[in-house]
């Protein structure tokens, strides 16, 4: 989902047994500590009694029980995400963050665990297409730090086109809504399930096809951790293998999903 190192959501992980660097283990780490920007339904959002809940949510809860680790969460706007992480707030981003090339120049990434399209949505019958022709005049939202704003900033904003960076994703969907927003630009699937299905999406729709450029949107995504983290990188790496090879992450995925979005 998202781009831009200094604007981040993200789930991080911590392990605070006390040994000495380069020599821990999965058996050392004793708290995993998440840091997520839960407004980016159905990857981590809130539930109406406050409870923390999506797939990134669920993933992070497997991965813990994997590791015989406690979870502990740290809510976090999404474009801090980075910058907490290197501040040691948490060891590990988890938020429907995909790896890039610009992020990994901060940080390191697990293997990829899934990947998921990026999509514009507008109102219905607005004729509007990810183009910057389409959209030159037009004010698109998206969240900070995600790489669909620097995807926007990078290939629509040059052509006259408003790219208007927004905290969370509820703030995008409320002024979308209201029509100070033309179109908002994020993963198809929180699009899908935070808004389009919602009775707040009622007249909007997808405005034309998935956007791909490997180079701005990545291919996957990962658990972001600090570089030279090696200890709790090989153990994360483990423990989300062993939840792909027995169907963990499929299961969670068919809970939340439309389509298939666990990479093997």
């Amino acid at each position: 989902m998202k781009m831009n190192w200094r604007n981040m959501a993200a789930l991080a992980l911590f392990a605070t047994a006390t040994v000495t660097a380069g020599s821990a283990t999965a058996a050392d780490i004793k708290e995993v500590r998440f840091g997520v920007e839960a407004s980016y339904a159905p990857f981590e959002s809130k539930s109406p009694s406050g409870e923390l809940q999506g797939f990134d949510i669920d993933i992070g809860n497997a991965v813990c029980a994997k590791l015989k680790a406690k979870c502990v969460w740290v809510e976090n706007s999404f474009d801090g995400l980075i910058p907490a992480l290197e501040a040691r707030k948490f060891n590990a981003i988890n938020s429907d963050m995909t790896i890039t090339d610009q992020r990994r120049q901060a940080i390191e990434f697990t293997d990829p665990i899934y990947t998921i399209p990026n999509q514009m949505i507008a109102k219905k019958g607005s004729g509007l297409l990810p183009t910057p022709a389409s959209l030159k005049g037009k004010h698109v939202g998206v969240l900070q730090g995600t790489i669909q704003e620097t995807y926007a900033k990078a290939r629509w904003a040059p052509a006259g086109v408003d790219v208007v960076p927004y905290q969370t994703q509820d703030q995008i969907y409320a002024d979308l809504a209201s029509g100070r927003l033309d179109a908002a630009f994020q993963d198809a699937e929180a699009a899908s399930k935070g808004f389009l299905k919602k009775p707040q999406g009622a007249g909007f729709e997808f405005a034309g096809p998935a956007v791909t450029d490997e180079k701005l949107l990545g291919a996957g995504v990962g658990f972001g951790i600090r570089k030279g983290d090696k200890a709790l990188k090989d153990a994360l790496n483990q423990a989300l293998k062993e939840l792909k090879a027995d169907g963990t992450i499929d299961r969670f995925a068919a809970k939340y999903f439309d389509v298939k979005v666990v990479l093997k």
